[in-house]
């Protein structure tokens, strides 16, 4: 049995339509991992300052990339951490847009926000307008406070469950282009 890297395994589940999220740094933790294809492994990239906590699950979508080059970032909201590499089904709710600097030339570097699917507490939310302000607040300024540092990220609106939808579709494209590209391969090869 081959195996593919997280980032490479479907963005939606087959059964819900949910989409698939891999969870990088729990909820509580001081520690930001992020996951390597090439190693698969999930390697520390940052630690907070003293008193600095991730209050949210954070991860990304496989299959799927931003403008940066990278996956497409999710915010998983559960009400508890969830380990690093766990795998959790979410319904897409909204987007915190956000502009970054790389190279010295600003990009998008949006991030996804989701709720568990088999979470109570988020049973009933359907789209941002469903979410408490003063959370969505709290995560915009999470967000902002965790890229002070490089001074280098902005977040420049927040959006619901469409223009989510519009960007995590936008995201899947490199992955459909390469998957109708080994489809023909195979197919001439096969011949």
């Amino acid at each position: 049995m081959k195996m593919i890297p997280l980032t490479e395994i479907e963005t939606f589940d087959p059964y819900s339509g949910d989409i698939m999220t891999i969870i990088e740094t729990p909820q509580g933790s001081q520690h930001r991992f992020k996951y390597d294809g090439e190693c698969d492994l999930f390697m520390l990239n940052k630690v907070l300052s003293d008193g600095a906590l991730f209050r949210f699950n954070w991860g990304f979508i496989p299959s799927t990339a931003g403008e940066d080059g990278y996956p497409l970032d999710v915010i998983v909201l559960i009400g508890e951490p969830v380990y690093t590499g766990d795998l959790v089904i979410a319904r897409l709710v909204g987007v915190i847009e956000a502009e970054q600097e790389e190279k010295g030339k600003m990009t998008r570097n949006d991030r996804l926000l989701a709720v568990a699917s088999k979470c109570q507490e988020y049973g009933d939310i359907r789209s941002l307008d469903d979410l408490n302000d003063n959370l969505v607040r709290e995560i915009e300024r999470f967000i902002e406070c965790n890229n002070m540092v490089s001074g280098k990220f902005k977040p420049i609106g927040r959006s619901g469950y469409v223009q989510a939808a519009t960007l995590l579709e936008r995201g899947r494209e490199p992955f459909q282009q390469a998957q109708k590209g080994v489809e023909q391969l195979t197919v001439i090869a096969g011949n």
